[in-house]
């Protein structure tokens, strides 16, 4: 069930890898946002730009480092991912200006495409091909505490080392602990598997394309509303009539819901089919959005656990679907691919929903985001798992 010793190893490694480049990256804004608009003299939405920029740039370099991985290895680009973080840090730490600011997170958006789950998958599935399930179960366990962690820890360093010392200090702790952790304890890709990847050429027939498509058009939808309530959350929490800490408390719940998700697919997901679970989860979201219509803080508390357990096993799918429908070859550039509409819903999702929250009440909001994630199941309902 739960894999053997070296996966579950490679999982953990792996996780750990990702718990600090997501937190350090991704997690960042929500905790320097606010003291750099303030040190800089510029509006929080111009800071949060750049942030989104980036999200715009990892989708440009998604297919590119995918196709790389497939002819190299996943391993070294994760490597290389780790100083590109660094640089871009650094950056950010010397910025005095937008344009700084923006240059900085250029190059955070070109490491995030090298070095996020989308390589860590693709390393997973290079040393273990179609076994790989189970090791990507656990890079997300593992990487699901990423933003307690980095919202917790720079909460308490930033206001000791202010925004530029935090930065440096984690452009210190990727080079100093996520480096040699990748290069010590992740072994290279077999060669074998080396020339097998550089010498196939993966055509795709038409239904892989149609399946492509598919799986794009849900994980991009998903990512998009996922990506609005993330950012509105609490507004849209205290809009249904909870106080202020009420919100906050409720909105901790979704973190472990992601955490509980994965849990529950590593421990019975692999007695059910993938593809079943996969539909069965993502409808978790929709259900949990009707329990909004009872009110009140335990209807709020169910979406909370609800919507993060289908988002905690999303993730898992975003790298298990595409492995078990088109296999361990070209699944690195199948990634960067997918990777596109993801970025794309995740960078403009906070600006294209913005007038709708503010237009709708609370209520309406989560029945619009409900019947976009139902909308999004359909998307799964063609996909066929290979026989045999």
């Amino acid at each position: 069930m739960f894999g053997s010793p070296s996966r579950i190893r490679l999982g953990a490694v792996l996780g750990i890898n990702q718990t600090l480049s997501w937190g350090m990256t991704f997690y960042l804004p929500a905790v320097i946002a606010g003291p750099v608009a303030a040190e800089l003299d510029q509006p929080e939405v111009t800071i949060l730009g750049a942030f989104s920029w980036a999200l715009l740039v990892a989708g440009f370099c998604a297919p590119r480092v995918g196709r790389w991985i497939d002819r190299h290895d996943g391993r070294t680009a994760l490597l290389g991912s780790i100083p590109v973080i660094a640089a871009g840090l650094a950056v950010l730490a010397a910025a005095t200006g937008p344009a700084v600011w923006f240059a900085g997170w250029t190059i955070i958006g070109t490491g995030m495409a090298m070095g996020l789950y989308d390589t860590a998958f693709a390393t997973a599935a290079g040393r273990l091909g179609n076994e790989a399930g189970s090791a990507i179960t656990g890079i997300t366990l593992v990487a699901g505490f990423a933003s307690t962690v980095f919202w917790t820890l720079g909460a308490a360093l930033i206001g000791w080392l202010g925004w530029r010392g935090l930065l440096l200090v984690y452009a210190g702790l990727m080079l100093a602990v996520n480096l040699p952790m990748v290069w010590l304890l992740v072994p290279p890709a077999p060669p074998r598997a080396r020339r097998q990847a550089t010498a196939t050429a993966v055509s795709r027939s038409a239904a892989d394309r149609r399946a492509v498509l598919l799986l794009g058009g849900f994980f991009g939808l998903r990512w998009f509303i996922t990506s609005a309530i993330a950012v509105h959350v609490l507004p849209l929490f205290t809009g249904l009539g909870l106080t202020g800490a009420e919100a906050v408390g409720i909105a901790a719940l979704i973190g472990p819901g992601q955490v509980a998700g994965r849990i529950l697919e590593w421990t019975i997901g692999p007695r059910i089919n993938l593809l079943l679970r996969a539909r069965l989860a993502a409808l978790l979201f929709p259900l949990g959005v009707l329990l909004l219509l009872h009110g009140g803080v335990a209807a709020a508390t169910g979406f909370a656990v609800l919507y993060g357990m289908s988002n905690g096993i999303m993730t898992i799918n975003r790298g298990t679907l595409p492995l078990a429908l088109f296999g361990p070859e070209g699944y690195a550039a199948m990634l960067g691919w997918l990777a596109v509409p993801v970025l794309l819903g995740q960078a403009l999702a906070p600006a294209v929903t913005a007038p709708l929250v503010a237009a709708l009440p609370a209520l309406d909001v989560f029945l619009l985001c409900g019947a976009g994630a139902a909308a999004a199941v359909l998307f799964l309902l063609p996909l066929r798992l290979p026989s045999g």
